[in-house]
């Protein structure tokens, strides 16, 4: 089966490559002429564990290629998916112009039945919309066409896992031969019975919306208790173990720390916020999550400050730029929250990070990076880890207060035990506890 995925993002880059991993053929497809040049070359142009590798390994045998020609990978394919971006605008509903300009071309190019399929997060009626695009723009074809939607669950540093193994497969259509083909496509995962959800388009749509608004909600939700703990002396780590083996509230995302970030949580949190004022209904549950993963941030640097007292002049380590490990992705990452705010406090950064440190070069201004978290750490006044790298978890704690001008450690992933670093002569502190 041919195929070809448009838009080579976080997401397109993902799915194309693994459905080429699968067996099918594969064209990537973006009008970014660099970054296709770059691929053809077997370069990946974002950091994922294991993607680089995957994408040679199918490049050299035959099945993955990269075009920013759409015309001739739309006209060779039967399934379509279309992963551009949708970034959210200054109100917080979804930019819906990069889908447009897609599904204009996909019209323009129609030579024969194809499925369509959105794995672009999408509000509720995207699929019909794309429908009357395409219909405009196939000039009276008369040619058959399904659109469906597919949306992605993928989890930055584990995508190719989540890919390859998901929790779920979720298919929107309204078309027998569409689901028909869909079913075909995944046909791999059915040897891991792999649970596949088969419904229509809007209730698919809806299922990105409600998942990620669901565990950001989680992720606010401990931040809150955890700074009532802070209050009454009792461990957001104990207390989060306590719920997580309730299985009704599972375990996962319920980790203290300075917020969320990423480019999944605050844009789709903010864009089922706004589907829902468009149909005349006011989401509060979702409001407040959004305001607490704002607060949450701002509690942050005051932590910092009442560490520390009179920041001016001082100079402070941060560990950690990207929203999460296992990624180079700075958007919205509780980092430049943090330090933006210190900078105007009159703070001097240095800072390190395994994989970020090119791409915040290009956002933050006026850092001093470093080769690794002892070379920022010397002769600072204090340490902040935001980002729970797994290099951060074992530092060597005794080389690491002989270089720093003043044992200050601020903990905001909660990695370290409280009682040690006390007693190793650090100023510790720490999230909810």
């Amino acid at each position: 089966m041919n195929i070809c995925v448009i838009g080579t993002g976080y997401v397109g880059l993902v799915t194309g490559t693994c459905f080429a991993e699968f067996g099918l053929n594969v064209t990537g497809v973006d009008n970014d002429e660099r970054k296709i040049a770059l691929l053809q070359k077997g370069i990946s142009p974002i950091f994922e564990p294991g993607l680089e590798e995957m994408i040679k390994k199918n490049l050299r045998e035959g099945r993955l290629v990269f075009s920013t020609e759409i015309e001739k990978a739309v006209e060779k394919s039967l399934v379509i998916f279309i992963a551009v971006g949708t970034p959210p605008r200054k109100d917080g509903s979804v930019d819906m112009t990069y889908i447009d300009e897609v599904a204009q071309k996909i019209g323009e190019n129609l030579n024969g039945y194809k499925v369509i399929a959105t794995k672009s997060t999408v509000p509720v009626g995207t699929g019909e919309r794309i429908r009357k695009v395409i219909y405009q723009y196939s000039k009276g074809k008369k040619v058959h066409f399904d659109v469906i939607s597919n949306p992605e669950f993928l989890r930055e540093g584990s995508a190719i896992e989540d890919f390859m193994r998901p929790n779920r497969v979720i298919v929107g259509a309204n078309s027998d031969q569409a689901i028909a083909i869909m079913k075909d496509l995944y046909s791999p995962l059915y040897l891991i019975e792999t649970p596949f959800i088969v419904t229509n388009v809007e209730t698919a749509e809806m299922i990105k919306y409600a998942s990620n608004a669901f565990l950001a909600t989680k992720i606010s939700f401990i931040n809150e208790i955890a700074n009532i703990c802070e209050k009454v002396g009792a461990d957001v780590n104990v207390v989060a173990k306590g719920m997580g083996l309730d299985q009704r509230i599972g375990s996962k995302f319920l980790h203290a720390g300075p917020g969320y970030g990423g480019s999944c949580f605050p844009k789709d949190t903010l864009g089922i916020v706004k589907i829902a004022a468009k149909q005349g209904y006011r989401f509060e549950i979702v409001r407040s999550v959004i305001k607490v993963n704002e607060k949450q941030k701002e509690r942050m640097v005051e932590k910092i400050k009442s560490a520390m007292g009179n920041l001016k002049g001082k100079t402070i380590a941060v560990l950690g730029l990207s929203f999460k490990p296992n990624t180079d992705d700075l958007r919205e990452a509780p980092s430049l929250t943090i330090i933006s705010a210190l900078q105007r406090l009159g703070v001097k950064i240095r800072a390190y990070d395994p994989q970020a440190m090119e791409a915040a070069q290009k956002i933050i201004k006026n850092i001093e990076y470093g080769k690794d978290p002892y070379d920022v750490a010397r002769g600072c006044d204090a340490l902040v880890i935001i980002t729970e790298w797994n290099q951060f978890r074992n530092l060597d704690l005794k080389r690491l207060k002989s270089i720093m001008r003043n044992p200050v450690f601020l903990d905001l992933r909660n990695i370290y035990e409280p009682a040690r670093m006390r007693e190793m002569g650090f100023k510790y502190f720490s999230v909810g506890r």
